[in-house]
């Protein structure tokens, strides 16, 4: 099984937008910065999402994305497949038809480790990362050199006042 970036990606934003979900609709531009993942790639994964109902998207000043259940409700597992990633680690994808259109001697190993990928999956959701303490470290650590990196990009305002 091979995880692509646009699972791993996904994954990622839906994580920082539950980390933030305190603070209204974000916008795919600060998950962008703090992630360091392309602006135009992330449209591409929310559209997605949003087909699939894991987040809805608000308009206008203030706008951006929010997730559309309780953090809880939402499984790792539901975002992956909502990007049309695959779990599988079957040559075939699970279609059985992997040596000369036949299953292969080892079809049954693979397909059974693919289900317990997704069920390790599926048990993990947003809710339980955002409570990791590890995961609350990295996310703090984000916010504060995205805080830095605004400070050195907008210039100090001075005065004269004679």
């Amino acid at each position: 099984m091979r995880l692509t970036t646009k699972g791993r990606y996904a994954v990622t934003a839906m994580l920082d937008l539950a980390l933030h979900y305190d603070q209204g609709p974000i916008s795919l531009a600060d998950i962008s910065e703090r992630q360091g993942i392309s602006l135009s790639y992330l449209e591409q994964l929310f559209t997605k999402l949003r087909h699939q109902g894991l987040v809805k998207s608000t308009r206008g000043p203030g706008g951006g994305y929010s997730l559309s259940r309780d953090l809880y409700d939402i499984a790792v597992a539901d975002i992956i497949t909502a990007v049309d990633e695959s779990v599988s680690a079957t040559r075939c994808n699970g279609l059985a038809n992997c040596q000369g259109d036949e299953r292969c001697l080892t079809h049954e190993l693979w397909a059974s480790l693919s289900s317990q990928i997704y069920d390790f999956l599926a048990d993990i959701s947003l809710g339980k990362l955002t409570a990791q303490k590890d995961v609350i470290d990295v996310a703090r650590r984000q916010e504060e050199n995205t805080a830095q990196q605004t400070k050195k990009t907008i210039p100090a305002v001075t005065t004269n006042i004679n």
